[in-house]
């Protein structure tokens, strides 16, 4: 009976420490701050994240698009390989996406609980629920893509004149100038 007395009374325990855990202040908090964080920037990772597995792609299916391809045909399969990749790029964004609240909830939730302080998970709360943060957000791509685009136009005619300077050694190197259409410079935005 002491037994069964004990084991109920840890089974009281246990279930009462979990119900603690899902109420806790300070998760529901880091729970919260979470969520507020989760904005633009947070899909523009997720694109990226999608872009770099297209990109590994492109890079496994343009030399044999190029190889096995005859020439007369190339262009339309080039198409119809590009609608495919977009295809994938999509599907890839919105699995990649459908992600993020779990591991959200496994891993960051926890660990925003176990490094703030309940107070600082406040101020943080605060900050991001901010107006001008909240319109930072929602600018920081469009103010990111500027930045990019200018950032482009000013390299571009120093990274083409080292692009230049790299085809000059691989001649020297391979002993052959690059295939038409390789290693295009940059194109303008």
């Amino acid at each position: 009976m002491k037994k069964l007395i004990t084991a109920l009374a840890i089974a009281g325990m246990a279930c009462s420490a979990a119900v603690y855990a899902q109420t806790d202040p300070k998760t529901e908090l880091a729970k919260k701050v979470v969520t507020l964080q989760q904005g633009p920037e947070l899909d523009r990772l997720v694109g990226q994240l999608a872009g770099s597995t297209a990109q590994e792609l492109i890079m496994k299916w343009g030399p044999q698009l190029e190889a096995n391809v005859p020439k007369a045909k190339q262009k339309k399969a080039s198409e119809d390989l590009n609608a495919e990749l977009k295809k994938y790029a999509d599907d890839a964004s919105q699995l990649i996406g459908k992600q993020v609240s779990k591991v959200s909830t496994e891993s960051l939730v926890p660990a925003y609980a176990e490094r703030f302080t309940l107070e600082e998970l406040q101020q943080i709360a605060a900050f991001f629920e901010s107006p001008a943060i909240k319109k930072y957000q929602a600018t920081a791509p469009e103010l990111g893509n500027v930045f990019v685009q200018k950032l482009v136009e000013a390299s571009r005619t120093d990274v083409v004149a080292r692009i230049k300077q790299f085809d000059e050694a691989a001649v020297k190197i391979v002993g052959t100038a690059p295939a038409p259409g390789a290693a295009k410079p940059p194109a303008k935005k």
